[in-house]
């Protein structure tokens, strides 16, 4: 399970990458090509969806490496326990959240699926929103992780010493 849980790591960062960076290089050629009175109607629908989904997988990374914004100031003056606390709270707010945003992403794509983008027919917004409750999903799996990690016993430095 944790090589298959790798893979998904880096299959996400890897998707996050390429659609932000798809998505750049789709603008500035669209840009170009409508200065030259040559629009493409289909590039901002197509940005949008590859933007959209690479946020929220960026997110799930951001999340896994501790790199999203922190109250880090809050906690400084505070003892280990109070800041393991702290941030388990922190954790479990965070999956309620995420659960809430993941049964309402789920229901909203449903509702969006006869919405289709002008530039490109056939093309249902549920695209586009799908990201919201798989993104989520995949940061509830992190969070619930990270949760794990700081509930697990430690070992204290004499048993350490002991063995």
């Amino acid at each position: 399970m944790r090589k298959f849980y790798e893979k998904v790591c880096k299959i996400e960062v890897i998707l996050s990458a390429v659609f932000l960076s798809i998505s750049c290089l789709l603008i500035f050629i669209a840009a170009i090509a409508r200065s030259m009175d040559n629009p493409i109607n289909w590039s901002q629908d197509l940005s949008l969806f590859l933007f959209a989904w690479s946020v929220f997988l960026a997110a799930d990374v951001a999340l896994r490496n501790d790199k999203l914004v922190r109250m880090e100031l809050v906690l400084l003056k505070t003892s280990e326990k109070t800041t393991r606390i702290v941030t388990i709270i922190n954790y479990l707010l965070i999956v309620v959240f995420l659960a809430a945003l993941t049964f309402y992403g789920i229901k909203l794509s449903f509702i969006s699926h006869r919405r289709v983008f002008q530039g490109i027919p056939g093309f249902s917004y549920t695209w586009v929103i799908l990201c919201v409750p798989i993104g989520c999903s995949l940061m509830i799996v992190t969070s619930v992780l990270k949760l794990k990690d700081l509930l697990s016993p430690k070992k204290s430095t004499e048993t350490q010493k002991e063995a």
